[in-house]
């Protein structure tokens, strides 16, 4: 048995999707399949199709994906939950990633799944909709990336290690800085990623303008434990407002991963465990890869900072890590 006084628990956000996600969850524990129907409830549509099967191929659009997400998340956390009978394992401190703040901000108390799942569906309406242009994840520091992203009206959509930043823009402006990133730096790479717009930066104002409305009608509860701030990099205050401002702001500006994790190691994690989504070509749930796992032991690395890194997204692996730290 290991024993952890300082726990982060972490959620990935989008691009962690795959066909099949959850459906290992649901058919042995009924908490997860009750997650599953509730969403269902709530947005509209069979949340059991969509990501079990996805016959459609929906759950790669943006409208669609954040949803599911959060509710494979919240369905992983669950089972952890139900298996910890005697409730020893907790966090001291949580982040998401973009989206995965939501599940975050869930299991620390400030918004209920049922709210969350309003909220998220209604983000990723509007991100869908009012979004445009492209991302493209670089090997570049923040100060040569931010120069590029001047240079053709492009912005930061995120900072998740020192040399590792998302630049977003048109599509027509990151081509161009595509160009130009590939002769000034050849041994540097950039891959695009699989968005439906530049988020996180100034082409998401429209969108934000109308998730203000939506926010404002939501309850927030008070944090029972500490949250990191995506559009901050800070821990959350425990204020309904200042949540709201912080989930309205990061809709267009860059999620400061990087500053998050810097939070997190400071304050002496001992463990880290990522909840939800999945990478990776296995075809079934426990032959996914977590999603955040590179970024966050190079962030270990790098600070020479010593910490158990647990992937928690399938009954085989929720049930491994259960058994190791319980």
């Amino acid at each position: 048995m290991t024993q952890f006084d300082r726990i982060f628990y972490i959620f990935p956000g989008q691009g962690s999707q795959y066909r099949g996600m959850g459906e290992d969850l649901a058919e042995e524990f009924l908490c997860a399949k009750e997650c599953f129907e509730l969403a269902s409830d709530v947005v509209g549509y069979d949340m059991e199709k969509l990501c079990f099967k996805d016959e459609q191929e929906q759950l790669n659009l943006t409208r669609f994906t954040q949803p599911a997400l959060l509710t494979h998340a919240i369905a992983c956390f669950r089972v952890f939950q139900s298996l910890d009978v005697d409730s020893k394992i907790s966090p001291s401190i949580t982040a998401g990633h973009s989206l995965g703040e939501y599940a975050a901000l869930v299991i620390a108390g400030a918004l209920s799944f049922e709210n969350a799942l309003k909220l998220v569906k209604k983000r990723a309406e509007l991100m869908s909709d009012l979004g445009e242009g492209s991302m493209l994840a670089t090997t570049l520091d923040l100060t040569a990336a931010k120069i590029l992203a001047d240079k053709f009206f492009c912005g930061i959509g995120g900072c998740n290690l020192p040399e590792q930043t998302v630049i977003a823009g048109s599509d027509d402006d990151l081509t161009l800085l595509a160009t130009e990133l590939k002769n000034i730096y050849p041994r540097k790479r950039a891959i695009p990623l699989k968005t439906e717009g530049a988020f996180h930066t100034y082409l998401m104002v429209e969108a934000a303008r109308h998730f203000r409305e939506v926010l404002e009608d939501v309850s927030f509860g008070s944090l029972e434990v500490d949250v990191l701030s995506n559009y901050t990099g800070e821990l959350h205050e425990s204020d309904a407002n200042a949540i709201r401002s912080r989930l309205f702001f990061q809709l267009f500006n860059p999620v400061k991963w990087m500053a998050g994790m810097d939070k997190a190691i400071s304050a002496g994690v001992e463990a880290i465990i990522e909840f939800g989504g999945g990478i990776g070509k296995g075809l079934t749930p426990e032959e996914k890869r977590p999603n955040l796992e590179g970024m966050v032991k190079k962030s270990l690395k790098l600070r020479q900072h010593q910490a158990e890194y647990y992937g928690a997204i399938s009954v085989v692996t929720i049930k491994a890590l259960v058994e190791e730290i319980i």
